[in-house]
């Protein structure tokens, strides 16, 4: 017990759950925003929940067995992604080229913006779920998968959208009309 409370409550791990539950509740509020400002924000908060992401500390799961409680559904996740597609309309869509497929493949892959940013909150979503409930060895597990989860897959989503959205607020890419 002791050991699961130094980590879930150290510094580093205090402020990346600040920082995740400050995503999610961005998400969560952003009906009616314009997609401007949708995007300063957003281009704020990715980087943070990066960065907040690489200085966990190194966690273990306590027990793999125990399997912990999600609470993004698909008809949640599906909404989620809904409004974020509305709110970056023509923008959304983006070329990939760090997709394991790229390999065998010689058409470009498009990926979505709405889509990234949807999966990055459902990992997010179903860690701050769990982290709240306040059980320490069920924290410390969620910890754990949110850990290993953003080196496997939502930490390279992360920083594939976070280019994306670069691009769509610099405008680095498009032609002059003139």
């Amino acid at each position: 017990m002791q050991s699961e409370s130094k980590v879930i409550f150290e510094r580093n791990s205090v402020e990346f759950v600040t920082v995740a539950a400050q995503y999610c509740q961005f998400l969560e509020n952003m009906v009616g925003i314009e997609r401007e400002e949708f995007i300063d924000t957003v281009l704020k908060i990715l980087p943070l929940l990066y960065v907040k992401a690489l200085l966990l500390p190194e966690i273990e799961l306590i027990d793999e067995d125990d399997s912990l409680e999600t609470c993004v559904t698909e008809e949640t996740y599906n909404m989620m992604n809904a409004q974020l597609a509305d709110i970056m309309g023509d923008r959304d869509d983006y070329l990939d080229v760090f997709v394991e497929d790229m390999k065998y493949s010689d058409q470009p892959i498009t990926r979505y913006i709405s889509e990234g940013l949807a999966d990055i909150y459902q990992d997010i979503k179903d860690f701050i779920f769990v982290f709240r409930q306040g059980v320490n060895r069920n924290m410390h597990n969620s910890l754990a998968i949110c850990q290993e989860n953003f080196k496997l897959y939502w930490g390279q989503k992360l920083v594939n959208t976070l280019r994306a959205l670069h691009e769509v607020k610099f405008d680095t890419h498009r032609e002059d009309d003139n």
